[in-house]
């Protein structure tokens, strides 16, 4: 009732929002539908959208005490909340209320550009480098920044407001309706439709688009330091995700240090709900720090063994060879000669990963001083734009001497400078723009990715490799058959399942 009083939105989609919460409110009843015969024993507790966001970067950070934000599309009304993090405690001091949303914002310019599905921001983030801010102008007409460090849109270029743009669920996948309205194509002429040529235009409305977010979150987080006095900000929510202004915060922010889960989005709020619930029962001080990924399900050699054995007419019929490598050090030995040899690597190796990165446990790896490596990941293997960039695992004591940034970069969350001396010797992995979304790599943060990565710059002096998810055009493999089918309907040359060590023998990628 006070959003209401205070806000006044179109009354018709409060509504409609609000009969989604209520449903989503009565899991216990879908609970005891889905199990009639079963007795509900557990006491559900309800956390608020943004409190959980906050919670799964604030609460399993190194910090005391930090500044929390959390900005993203929408969530009970919100789309962005900030305040302190004290101790075990979170104290949220302001938000921004529906309609207004940077990441409407995106989501919704992302649509304009031709790239209508869910998740697409990802594709906005590394066309942007190929273009120029040309309609900042235009775009600081949408957004418009506010004294408090806030931010409002202006409604009449977006739909979401006074429409019910449609948001269900596709096979697996969200489908979301158009979020923009027509007065966007008046003032930034016509919308790119997917099957389009992309021009120069749309590459410089993508850079516009990422300079617009930049703007804003740096004009709260300069606001929120000047408020706080703190130099410590744990950042999360769905926009948390974009690694390019994340990489900036140390530059462009008066913080000194920054912390961004793994998973940032929607998907980390259950491990923020759970922190939040847990301290509010237990009273117990705050302990945790969250510095791994690799809590998913993980899998042993007889598991392997058996896959292998099951497969074995199938892997004959694709002249793959079977190693069975149990010393650690000639595995990472004999991958990273493959890797230095141009081939391509499925790799596989314990835990699967919290979030959506993959970091060295269900990656696809390849060399990064090869020039046309990108292309041919891009069109064998991950068939995606050729535009799309490709991630650098760096050994975390290298970075200082190949970045222009030193720090610690586990979650691959942050996007740094290469040094320009060495921009030339790793063209994989080094964008148009001299950047690089990196992920440092520690002894002990991934024992045997250290390693391979170690061997590989004993061999090439180059302490990285090329890293991108295991997958072809769908979600990232979790279990050791879908890797497997992965490997075998694409081009990859090689997969590293645990201590096994496939090959194909007379590969055509190695000598492309």
């Amino acid at each position: 009732l006070f959003y209401v009083a205070s806000k006044r939105p179109d009354l018709g989609l409060v509504m409609q929002r609000v009969r989604n919460v209520t449903k989503a409110a009565r899991i216990d009843e879908a609970l005891r539908s889905a199990f009639p015969s079963e007795t509900l024993r557990a006491k559900l507790h309800f956390v608020e959208h943004h409190l959980s966001h906050l919670a799964s970067a604030f609460l399993v950070s190194p910090f005391e005490k930090a500044v929390v934000v959390s900005i993203d599309g929408f969530g009970d009304f919100a789309s962005a909340v900030w305040g302190i993090g004290d101790g075990s405690n979170i104290r949220i001091d302001g938000r921004v209320y529906f309609p207004h949303s940077l990441g409407i914002f995106y989501s919704g310019l992302t649509q304009f550009i031709g790239f209508p599905f869910y998740g697409d921001e990802y594709k906005v983030m590394g066309l942007a480098p190929y273009g120029e801010p040309k309609f900042l102008p235009e775009m600081r007409k949408i957004v418009l920044l506010q004294p408090d460090g806030s931010f409002r849109l202006d409604l009449q270029y977006f739909r979401h407001a006074t429409e019910n743009v449609s948001y269900q669920w596709n096979d697996c996948t969200p489908d979301i309706g158009t979020l923009f309205a027509p007065a966007l194509e008046s003032l930034l002429g016509p919308a790119r439709q997917k099957t389009d040529e992309l021009t120069q235009r749309h590459k410089d409305i993508a850079r516009s688009v990422q300079a617009m977010y930049e703007e804003a979150l740096f004009h709260l987080l300069g606001k929120l330091h000047a408020r706080y006095g703190c130099d410590a900000l744990a950042l999360s929510g769905g926009c948390a995700m974009n690694s390019v202004a994340n990489g900036k915060i140390h530059n462009l922010s008066p913080f000194k240090s920054a912390f961004i889960p793994a998973a940032a989005g929607d998907a980390g709020g259950a491990i923020g709900a759970a922190f939040v619930t847990w301290h509010a029962l237990s009273k117990a001080p705050r302990k945790v720090f969250c510095d791994s990924a690799y809590l998913g399900p993980g899998f042993g050699d007889d598991e392997f063994a058996e896959l292998l054995k099951t497969k074995d007419e199938q892997l004959k019929a694709e002249n793959c060879l079977v190693q069975q490598l149990d010393d650690e050090d000639e595995l990472c030995r004999v991958t990273s000669e493959a890797i230095a040899n141009g081939e391509v690597i499925g790799w596989f190796q314990g835990r699967m990963e919290w979030g959506p990165r993959a970091l060295g446990n269900r990656s696809i790896l390849g060399d990064p001083r090869r020039a046309d490596m990108k292309d041919i990941l891009n069109q064998k293997i991950k068939r995606r734009e050729s535009f799309r960039p490709f991630a650098p695992s760096v050994l975390r004591e290298a970075v200082a001497e190949w970045f222009e940034h030193d720090d610690d970069v586990p979650f691959m969350m942050k996007v740094f400078q290469i040094r320009e001396p060495k921009r030339a010797l790793i063209p994989a992995v080094t964008h148009v723009d001299g950047s690089g979304r990196l992920q440092t790599v520690s002894r002990e943060d991934n024992t045997r990715y250290h390693k391979l990565i170690l061997a590989f710059q004993k061999q090439t002096g180059v302490p990285m490799v090329l890293n991108t998810s295991f997958n072809e055009n769908e979600p990232v493999v979790c279990r050791p058959e879908e890797a497997l089918d992965c490997f075998l309907r694409t081009k990859m040359d090689v997969l590293v399942l645990g201590n096994f060590f496939v090959r194909r023998a007379n590969s055509a990628t190695a000598s492309a």
